[in-house]
């Protein structure tokens, strides 16, 4: 019997699950939303008897009731020689609600604080009841949460969102898969990321009028910071950091670890060390990159 690859798609209502698992079905995906927890065992099971390859299930708090099942099932579905891959899609509140503001939607837990415990409304006011529904899902979904690799599209557009979905359904299975993200801080601290560093006070190509136009991936802009003591620095004490305890993480059985390194305008120095960071640990774990703020990624 072949083995079923299975990923599972969960996170917050507005963060792109239907964009993440378009991009799974593109890549061959059979692609199943909304399926009820109290399902998934059993629909595993069919999958596998009839020696299906790859398949996508797409879960969200629709299900809130049934949820709490989940992370227990997932632990069986691997005793059972499943390769699952987890995927949980952040955004933050306000980016949350103004999509939701935008579209005119209903959050699928508005009222559900009322329902469960008979209470009045606790707010009036429109957007304040969404900010209420929607820190209720993220208290239902933390452990979900916990235990997956966390995308988080708040300023990415769905087509990165896709790119990133399928470089990681393609990466190697591995006990740990590695994540180098660079950003902008002035675009805000993505909230996926395990670790976080800064190096806003490293020499700045931007003020270098011929680099400007240009990334860190490019090769003046590489030879700029290749020759700064500080930024060399800066990269030996990131790599010692990630060294030392990788091997620790790698031993308490996690399976994603984001490492985002942030610079003012996250086009030059956070680039340039996240290309180095992952060129470094490629040779030895699966890794992937993402840039969160280059146009083309």
């Amino acid at each position: 019997m072949s083995r079923l690859e299975l990923v599972l798609i969960t996170g917050m209502s507005g963060s792109g699950k239907s964009v993440a698992l378009r991009a799974l079905e593109d890549a061959g995906y059979y692609c199943v939303d909304n399926l009820p927890p109290e399902l998934l065992l059993s629909f595993v099971a069919l999958e596998q008897q009839i020696e299906a390859r790859h398949v996508a299930i797409a879960m969200d708090v629709r299900s809130a009731q049934s949820l709490p099942q989940v992370p227990a099932q997932l632990r069986e579905l691997r005793t059972r020689g499943v390769g699952l891959r987890s995927i949980f899609l952040d955004s933050t509140t306000d980016t949350l609600v103004r999509r939701f503001s935008e579209t005119r939607r209903r959050h699928p837990l508005s009222g559900m604080r009322e329902r469960l415990t008979g209470a009045a409304p606790a707010s009036p006011d429109v957007q304040h009841a969404l900010v209420e529904a929607i820190e209720l899902e993220r208290e239902l979904l933390a452990d979900l949460r916990e235990q997956a690799l966390v995308i988080d599209t708040s300023a990415i557009r769905s087509a990165q969102l896709q790119a990133h979905v399928r470089s990681l359904v393609a990466a190697a299975d591995s006990q740990l898969t590695l994540v180098f993200e660079s950003f902008a801080f002035k675009r805000g601290v993505p909230v996926d990321a395990d670790y976080v560093f800064d190096v806003r006070m490293l020499p700045n190509p931007h003020y270098e009028p011929e680099l400007q136009p240009l990334t860190g991936r490019d090769q003046p802009v590489i030879d700029y910071l290749a020759a700064r003591d500080e930024v060399q620095q800066m990269l030996a004490h990131i790599r010692g950091f990630l060294e030392r305890w990788l091997p620790a993480l790698a031993r308490n059985q996690r399976s994603y670890v984001t490492v985002a390194v942030g610079c003012t305008g996250g086009q030059h120095r956070s680039v340039y060390l996240v290309e180095q960071l992952a060129a470094t640990f490629g040779t030895r774990w699966t890794t992937l990159k993402r840039h969160r703020e280059l146009a083309s990624h």
